[in-house]
C-alpha cells in the first residue's frame, strides 16, 4: 500500500457505509505521510504566527494577526495534503446537515456543557493544587476597545477557533488519525489523541488551561462522531463559547455585570 492512497475505493466504501457521505477508512494512510503531513502543518502555524507580532508587537493587532494568520497557513496546507489524497470531502464535512435543528440542538447543548464545565473545571484544578487557567491578559485585548472586541470576535471567535481549530482538529487530525493502522478502528484512541494535541496550543494558560481545553477537545470530538463526521455542530459550539465568554468580558468591563 502507497503513503498516497487516493481512495475513490475508499470514498466508494464510505458511500456504501454511510449513504453518499464519505467517511475515513482505517488502515488507508501510512505513519510516514501521516508523520510528513502533522509536521509540516504545526511548522507552518509557528511559523506564519510570527510576521504579525514583529509587524504590530504585542498588541491587540498583533495577536489577532497572528492567530487570525496562522490559521489561515495551516488550513491551506491542511487544503493541499487532503485534496492531494482524496480525502478532502470526509475531513471537512461541511454539507448541510440532515437536520438542522438537531445540529443547532447539540450545538446548543455543547454550548452550555463547555461552559459549565469551564466552571467546574477550573474549580476542580484547584482543588489539585493547579493553578486555574489565566486569561485576563488575553481578556485586556479584546475589551480594549469596541473596534478591538469586534476583531476578536470575528477573525478569532469565529474564524480562528470557531472554524479554524474545528477544522484543523476535528477536520483534518482526526480524519488522519482515523486512517491509521492500529488507531483508526479504535475512535476513542483518536478522540483522545486529537483532544490532547488541542490542549497544548494552550500552555499560555497553565497546566489548569491545558487540562480543561483537553476536556474541551474530548467532548468537540465525541460531537463530531456524534453527527456522523459533520463539522457544523462543532463549528457552532465552539464559536458560540468564545463569544460569550469574549461578550462577558466586555460586558463586564463596560460595568454591566456589577463587577469589577
Amino acid at each position: 500500500m502507497t503513503g498516497n492512497t487516493t481512495d475513490e475505493s475508499s470514498l466508494i466504501e464510505g458511500a456504501t457505509l454511510h449513504g453518499a457521505q464519505p467517511v475515513a477508512v482505517p488502515g488507508t494512510l501510512v505513519w510516514g505521510r501521516f508523520t510528513l503531513q502533522f509536521m509540516t502543518v504545526t511548522l507552518l502555524f509557528f511559523i506564519a504566527s510570527v510576521p504579525a507580532v514583529v509587524m504590530f508587537g504585542m498588541t491587540s493587532e498583533g495577536l489577532i494577526g497572528s492567530v487570525a494568520g496562522s490559521m489561515a497557513a495551516a488550513l491551506l496546507l491542511c487544503w493541499f495534503w487532503l485534496s492531494r489524497d482524496g480525502h478532502l470531502a470526509a475531513a471537512w464535512n461541511l454539507r448541510a446537515p440532515t437536520s438542522w435543528g438537531n445540529t443547532l440542538a447539540l450545538a446548543s447543548l455543547g454550548t452550555v456543557l463547555i461552559i459549565a464545565w469551564f466552571q467546574f473545571g477550573s474549580w476542580l484544578v484547584s482543588q489539585l493544587g493547579i493553578d486555574t487557567p489565566n486569561v485576563v491578559a488575553i481578556m485586556d485585548f479584546v475589551t480594549e476597545s469596541p473596534i478591538s472586541f469586534a476583531m476578536w470576535i470575528v477573525f478569532v471567535a469565529w474564524f480562528a477557533a470557531g472554524f479554524g481549530e474545528e477544522l484543523l482538529y476535528r477536520g483534518f487530525l482526526m480524519d488522519r488519525l482515523q486512517r491509521l493502522r492500529g488507531i483508526g478502528d479504535k475512535m476513542w484512541l483518536v478522540i483522545l489523541i486529537q483532544a490532547v494535541l488541542f490542549s497544548f496550543p494552550h500552555l499560555y494558560q497553565g497546566l489548569g488551561g491545558v487540562i480543561i481545553t483537553g476536556v474541551v477537545g474530548a467532548g468537540l470530538g465525541y460531537l463530531r462522531v456524534r453527527c456522523g463526521g459533520n463539522l457544523w455542530a462543532c463549528i457552532l459550539a465552539h464559536a458560540a463559547v468564545d463569544t460569550i465568554m469574549m461578550s462577558l468580558a466586555y460586558a463586564n468591563s463596560l460595568g454591566m455585570l456589577g463587577t469589577s
